[in-house]
């Protein structure tokens, strides 16, 4: 059965379930509860129901005391409805509103998605859950006391693991510890979320998103958390490698434009080889953004990449008419040994 279910003080509302927590109905309706377990440990999506009537769920003692329970105090991970509710709590809708959390996790899964990048899954203890918005990042504590950042490349919705995608950088410590010593089951550090580069929802402007090698990573994650969400504003995105194994991932984007009419997808090549037979586009994807429109003034930009090509973006596209505030960019730089 499906109850209604209203957020305050936002007024935001969406559908709950009687077979579903209410945290779980709010992500599903793109609404950003703010969590850390999802399993009743640790109280940090503790909201007040106002109205209504609801079962607690597994909630357990230490994160919801009998007290907090008498005075209609609820963990949204455990809480199922009943009926319509009315609940007071707290909304993520920007990067400061989600804490930054110091974690263990395990390596679930290495693979080679080309020769230089490695797709590294993150699996975190049972009791926890890292919440953050698509297109943040996360940071790696080195025992040296180094950092090492990278971004996630799985939507906030699909959390059961941090998906990461990793270049091998010439001379790099870190990138080369992964290509070479590290093995599946290894405990790491990681520190997050962090980063300012995520999707302004509150904007209709149709998207340009701008790719250069594994920026293509918190892109991926904007992408899938705006078709999870059903954000259908008109999307394109560019995709620029030097040759065709950069675009370590050609499938998956051709498999969002074919199932979704509002998305593009524009992969270029700077110096195909000739083994790669490519008949694409060719030149510099920022390039390619300038041939396809004359005028950027209507327009939201995302970039990830190298310095060079955020700078060379953020120039160019101003020029056409972009609105400089519209231009959002997560800059990739490398830390050699």
């Amino acid at each position: 059965m499906a109850f209604q279910v209203t957020l305050q003080p936002s007024g935001h509302s969406f559908e709950g379930f009687e077979d579903e927590t209410l945290l779980a109905s709010a992500l599903e309706a793109g609404l950003h509860l703010p969590y850390g377990c999802r399993n009743g440990a640790c109280g940090a999506c503790k909201g007040k129901v106002l109205e209504g009537d609801f079962d607690h769920g597994p909630a357990q003692d230490h994160a919801l005391t009998a007290e907090e329970r008498a005075a209609g105090l609820a963990l949204m991970c455990c809480a199922k409805p009943r009926s319509d509710l009315v609940v007071e709590c707290r909304e993520a809708a920007a990067e400061g509103d989600i804490p930054v959390k110091t974690l263990p996790a395990r390596v679930q899964k290495l693979a080679k998605l080309a020769p230089d990048v490695m797709l590294m899954q993150l699996k975190l203890p049972a009791n926890e859950r890292l919440q953050f918005l698509a297109g943040q990042y996360v940071e790696f504590l080195l025992k040296d006391g180094k950092r090492r950042a990278f971004s996630i490349a799985n939507a906030p919705q699909d959390d059961e693991f941090i998906e990461l995608h990793v270049r091998l950088v010439p001379g790099g410590q870190f990138t080369g510890h992964v290509f070479g010593a590290m093995k599946e089951r290894d405990i790491v550090r990681i520190e997050g979320p962090h980063g300012s580069f995520h999707l302004q929802e509150l904007s209709q402007k149709p998207i340009i998103l701008l790719a250069g090698g594994t920026g293509f990573a918190p892109i991926k994650a904007i992408v899938e958390h705006t078709i999870h969400n059903k954000i259908a504003r008109p999307m394109t995105l560019y995709w620029g490698s030097r040759d065709r194994t950069g675009l370590y991932l050609p499938e998956l984007p051709q498999r969002w434009a074919a199932a979704h009419p509002h998305i593009r997808y524009v992969p270029v090549l700077s110096e195909p080889a000739a083994a790669d037979a490519w008949t694409g586009r060719t030149g510099l994807a920022h390039q390619a953004v300038l041939e396809d429109h004359a005028d950027l003034s209507a327009f939201q930009v995302y970039a990830c990449g190298a310095p060079a090509m955020i700078e060379a973006a953020k120039r160019d596209f101003c020029a056409r008419g972009l609105p400089a505030e519209e231009f959002f960019a997560d800059v990739f730089s490398f830390a050699p040994q």
